[in-house]
């Protein structure tokens, strides 16, 4: 029997199944608790409780593939994490990104304008400023973790990209990312945004790759090693390593992949609840729809090809907290539970109730903070004082500041400065925690939860249960308004609920429902909603009742998304450019490594399939598929001018390579 193992380590859980490849028969599935301060714990006794079933055991010398889905990348941009980077620019013009405010949109404070760069046509523009490169590059090398590079029309000619690479690696043992390396398409600005956020996530991704390594080798599996593309494809994992970007949406392509091979429904919404998000992706004819556009996550606009996925920073471990104008809100940012976390320190216990006994119901109120990933970068030594107190237990807000910051005005930007890094991690009440006080979800210590929930309780004058009931419809209703952006979205474009004070209104009738209005408004949605994740059962009925549609929850939802990470092939992808030269009297091809002039179109497109065919099955090789097949696809582009024939405004030609997982590929 060829057995495949998926892991799928999430931002709270890793789950773990081993699937018969043949047959596609469920032999067993396991749920650990993701360590984030050592991963390889919570993966390891994933395996290990998934190769143990008693009903079914499978022997490790019988795995012959290991698929690993993620949502670190998705959650690490969604809740801004991630390594110090340097983002090198060249030829772009900074008064023009100052004017436009796309400074914002760079995913990186620590920005290098450089002289030179090329025009769409892929000619220099000037020439490339090495001295200045080399003192940027000295001058950072010792503070940043990463270096991401994007040149202007990098896409047509990276050679300056290339050269400011090989600096880098001359001056530096720090990984680069060139723009070029990750997308051949136009837009300089979400090309070097997708290149700082493959940068910042290199670390995060090599670390969980060693942890799954480390863990896979203490168990004597030998099998290749895969990871989950954003499109929902496999690559090898030092494919992964190199172009962690590639991997954001891993989890949504998995978790939709995965409903297809559970609920076997053709078209249909999948709604997969996790700990941290909430993903949302439409179904047709059983494949996922991709962004032809790019994924978009936590507002950074990438040129990463991915399922179209709606991504709500809401799910289980979502800080619940009373805001300033005394209302209830929920995430998008991710917190540990405090029954969780009460479970691993019953200390906590005590300053839960202390607090509640001297009625401090303030904002930072049943909040901690405990220790997160180890830093890969140099700190302040008052930074480095916060996380030398976070190492024998954690702390309350109120006793961290008072022990270590005294009368510092920089306490709060210091904590989140520590908290987007991932160095720190804070501790508060969440929807996991009501479900525990209600009575609906137990597997941790409810009296800690209770106690937050009081603290929270009070500022808003409600009882305690009536509290957490109010929480978790809460959370169902900002599902069921996500579902019903997100099919909007695809339909009639972007959704800005508050600019449309209408539309939100109505958007409010209908989830709320208020009887005492003149004008009620009820929506339907007229697809069904396959929901996976563990805590569906306890938010999506109401959501679905809210969207009038039918609810499926299919067996094995809650491992849904390691399913579907041992379901896919490998695909690689790639766009060559044709424009026309010279009034077009010539044509030039732009490839990987340069540029080619030719005098005739059908010579350009000849040599385009002569050097793409053979570059696109090796690197669908190199990525980890066997068997592999191309397919080629020619866009012509003409605009029709009156009283001309039409002109010939360039070609555009796609070369999709795909296969089998290669079972022997060598490690």
């Amino acid at each position: 029997m060829t057995v495949a193992l998926g892991i799928d380590t999430g931002g709270t859980y890793t789950d773990a199944v081993l699937v018969n490849s043949r047959t596609g028969e469920i032999l067993s599935k396991a749920k650990s608790l993701t360590t984030k301060h050592d991963l390889s714990i919570g993966i390891k006794q994933a395996i290990l409780s998934v190769l143990k079933d008693e009903q079914k055991p499978v022997s490790a010398d019988n795995i012959s593939l290991v698929a690993l889905s993620t949502t670190l990348a998705t959650n690490a941009i969604a809740e801004g994490h991630g390594v110090p980077v340097c983002l090198m620019l060249i030829g772009y013009d900074p008064e023009l990104i100052q004017r436009y405010k796309f400074q914002h949109e760079l995913a990186t404070d620590d920005i290098v304008y450089l002289n030179g760069g090329h025009d769409i046509r892929g000619n220099e523009v000037s020439p490339l400023d090495e001295h200045a490169a080399k003192h940027a590059i000295d001058q950072r090398r010792n503070h940043v973790s990463a270096f991401a590079v994007s040149g202007f029309f990098g896409a047509l000619n990276p050679i300056h990209e290339l050269k400011i690479q090989q600096l880098i690696n001359d001056m530096s043992d720090l990984p680069v990312t060139c723009g070029h390396e990750l997308s051949t398409r136009f837009n300089s600005i979400k090309r070097a945004t997708t290149a700082a956020l493959n940068a910042r996530l290199i670390p995060i991704i090599q670390d969980l790759i060693a942890n799954v390594r480390s863990s896979l080798a203490k168990l004597s599996i030998n099998a290749p090693l895969m990871v989950v593309k954003g499109d929902g494809s496999l690559v090898r994992a030092e494919w992964a390593m190199k172009r962690p970007i590639e991997t954001v949406l891993s989890g949504p392509a998995s978790s939709a992949i995965g409903a297809f091979q559970l609920a076997g429904n053709k078209d249909f919404w999948a709604v997969d609840v996790g700990g941290t998000t909430t993903d949302i992706v439409e179904l047709l004819q059983g494949k996922p729809k991709l962004n032809p556009e790019g994924a978009n996550i936590g507002g950074w606009r990438t040129m990463v090809e991915a399922v179209d996925v709606h991504t709500l920073g809401l799910g289980g471990d979502s800080h619940i907290r009373c805001s300033s104008e005394q209302k209830l809100q929920i995430g998008p940012k991710r917190v540990v539970p405090l029954c969780k976390l009460a479970s691993e320190y019953p200390e906590i216990l005590r300053d839960l109730q202390r607090q509640v006994k001297i009625k401090r119901f303030k904002d930072d109120a049943g909040q901690f903070l405990i220790l997160g990933r180890k830093p890969h970068h140099q700190l302040s030594e008052k930074d480095k004082s916060v996380l030398n107190r976070l190492n024998a237990s954690p702390q309350s807000m109120k006793k961290l500041v008072d022990k270590t910051f005294r009368v510092d005005p920089w306490v709060s930007r210091r904590i989140q400065y520590l908290e987007k890094i991932g160095l720190v991690q804070r501790a508060a009440f969440t929807p996991t925690d009501a479900l525990h006080v209600i009575n609906r979800f137990q597997r941790w210590n409810s009296e800690a939860s209770k106690l937050g929930a009081e603290l929270l309780a009070h500022q808003f004058g409600l009882a305690v249960i009536d509290f957490c009931k109010k929480a978790i419809l809460a959370v169902s209703k900002q599902l069921a308004a996500a579902v019903i952006t997100k099919a909007i979205e695809d339909e009639e474009g972007a959704v800005q609920w508050e600019k449309e004070p209408t539309a939100k209104v109505l958007l409010q009738r209908a989830l709320d429902d208020v009887q005492e209005k003149q004008l009620g408004c009820k929506v339907m949605l007229r697809r069904p909603i396959v929901a996976l994740g563990a805590p569906v059962e306890a938010y999506m009925p109401a959501a679905a009742d809210k969207l009038q549609t039918e609810l499926i929850v299919p067996s094995h939802a809650e491992v849904a998304n390691a399913i579907g990470a041992v379901s896919g092939g490998v695909i690689q992808r790639f766009r060559m450019y044709i424009r026309p030269m010279d009034a077009g009297l010539t044509f030039r091809l732009h490839l990987p490594d340069g540029s080619k002039d030719f005098s005739e179109l059908e010579q350009a497109v000849g040599y385009a399939h002569e050097y793409m065919v053979p570059h696109a099955k090796e690197q669908a090789r190199q990525a980890g598929a066997e068997q592999v097949e191309i397919k080629i696809d020619r866009t012509d582009k003409r605009a029709k001018v009156r009283g001309h024939q039409d002109v010939y405004l360039g070609t555009q030609l796609i070369y999709t390579a795909f296969g089998r997982p290669n079972f022997e590929f060598n490690l």
